[in-house]
C-alpha cells in the first residue's frame, strides 16, 4: 500500500477518493468535544438541540470534521510529507449528525518546485469531505511540502527508520 506520494508523483488534476469512510458517532463528536474543550451545548446536550435548534438535534463539531478528513487524506497526499505548510481556507458547508457517514476525495490544484530546496516541492490541494447522500459537509485547502525520489532516496529509502527482523 501506497502510503503518500512523492513530488513527482503528483498530477496536477489528479483525484485520489479516500477509502474507506468512517461514520461519526455520538461517541466520536463527544470525545472531539471534550479533548478540544468545546462544550458548546449544540454538540454536547441532545435536550438543548432539540428544543432550541433548527435542526432538532446535535450537529457534529465542524472541526472534527476537518480532522477526519484530513486524516483520511494523509495515505494520499501528505504520507511523505515535510511539512503541512498552510491551510489556506476552510468551508463548512452543511452539517453533519450522528450516525452520518463521512466521505473525502481530493483534487492536486497545483505543485511548484522549492525555491529554496531542489529536493522537495510544494503541493496545492483541495479536500471535499462529503455524507452518504452526496452532501458536500466541509471543503479546505491546503499546501503541503513534500520530497522528491532524490530526498527520499538520499535518506536511505521509504522507512529507513523501520527496523529490520532478526533472522
Amino acid at each position: 500500500m501506497q502510503f503518500g506520494r512523492t513530488f513527482e508523483e503528483f498530477e496536477v488534476g489528479a483525484v485520489y477518493k479516500h477509502w474507506p469512510g468512517k461514520t461519526v458517532t455520538e461517541y466520536d463528536d463527544h470525545l472531539f468535544c471534550l479533548l478540544t474543550m468545546n462544550h458548546h451545548p449544540l454538540h454536547m446536550d441532545s435536550n438543548y438541540a432539540e428544543k432550541t435548534t433548527d435542526f432538532g438535534k446535535n450537529v457534529v463539531v465542524g472541526n472534527y470534521i476537518y480532522s477526519l478528513l484530513l486524516g483520511m487524506s494523509v495515505p494520499d497526499v501528505s504520507g511523505k510529507a515535510i511539512a503541512n505548510l498552510e491551510v489556506e481556507s476552510l468551508k463548512h458547508i452543511a452539517p453533519t449528525f450522528h450516525g452520518d457517514t463521512i466521505y473525502g476525495e481530493t483534487t492536486v490544484l497545483d505543485k511548484t518546485p522549492s525555491k529554496s530546496k531542489n529536493d522537495r516541492g510544494i503541493v496545492y490541494v483541495e479536500t471535499k469531505g462529503y455524507k452518504q447522500d452526496s452532501t458536500v459537509v466541509c471543503v479546505f485547502r491546503r499546501k503541503v511540502m513534500v520530497p522528491t525520489e532524490t530526498y527520499i532516496k538520499e535518506r536511505g529509502g521509504e522507512q529507513p527508520g523501520r527496523p529490520t527482523p532478526a533472522k
